[in-house]
């Protein structure tokens, strides 16, 4: 089994609830009914508005979300018509080939399939520093800053998708797809994001740490960050 994820973009003469309606609805019964084993919509819904503030803004237009879906083979012959169905969709999208990691699982706030899990997902788009190569770029991620992450951050779901190779015409060159759900507080309350409610010492120390952390494999002037609604139609299964 693969997991193919597919970055989409809004057309502008879409208005934002209508999106999220159509991925959730129209789009999720279409892929569920070409035999998705597994599959995730995330979207900048109005949920999340609160969460603005938390953009990072490098890709213009800005992607609105993701599509995640998990098939026997991602071949292009037996994904053409996932392809399809997400391309019919929306404005513009992107798909990827992707490694899935969970550092965190989500045991905290599990939803009924279909239904909005609780807070809010926050996306990276990551691209590898020319500095860095892959080897070290991937060692300093996984095996240095995932346990810092954990740490200073209230985050309940960490998911690390590698991309082994983009499968659609002109997709934009990411290399890595993150996903990270926080609390509803932490959209405003940057204490509740760094799991420091009411202290000001701790609050700094985890920003500090974390900070210093990324800086070492993400270039902040290539980073795109999207506040989303995360809704798991269907859990992945073998």
């Amino acid at each position: 089994m693969e997991k193919v994820i597919y970055i989409v973009w809004r057309d502008a003469r879409t208005e934002p609830a209508e999106f999220a309606r159509r991925l959730r609805t129209t789009l999720a019964d279409k892929l569920l009914a070409l035999g998705a084993r597994g599959l995730q919509i995330n979207v900048a819904d109005d949920a999340v508005l609160p969460a603005a503030g938390l953009r990072q803004t490098n890709t213009r237009p800005q992607m609105e979300g993701l599509v995640s879906v998990w098939v026997d083979s991602a071949v292009d012959r037996l994904r053409q018509p996932f392809d399809q169905a997400v391309e019919a969709a929306v404005g513009r999208m992107a798909g990827y080939l992707v490694t899935e990691s969970q550092p965190i699982r989500n045991t905290r706030f599990p939803a009924a399939p279909g239904e909005r899990t609780h807070g809010f997902a926050q996306l990276a788009f990551l691209t590898r520093p020319p500095r860095l190569t892959p080897q070290a770029w991937l060692d300093t991620w996984h095996n240095h800053h995932t346990q810092v992450a954990v740490e200073t951050q209230d985050n309940f779901l960490y998911v690390q998708n590698v991309v082994v190779r983009p499968l659609t015409y002109a997709a934009p060159p990411y290399d890595a797809i993150v996903e990270e759900c926080f609390p509803d507080a932490a959209m405003t309350d940057p204490q509740a994001f760094f799991d420091a409610v009411g202290d000001e010492e701790k609050f700094q120390r985890n920003l500090q740490a974390m900070l210093a952390s990324c800086q070492r494999f993400i270039d902040f002037d290539k980073i795109d960050v999207v506040p989303t609604s995360q809704y798991v139609v269907r859990a992945a299964s073998a």
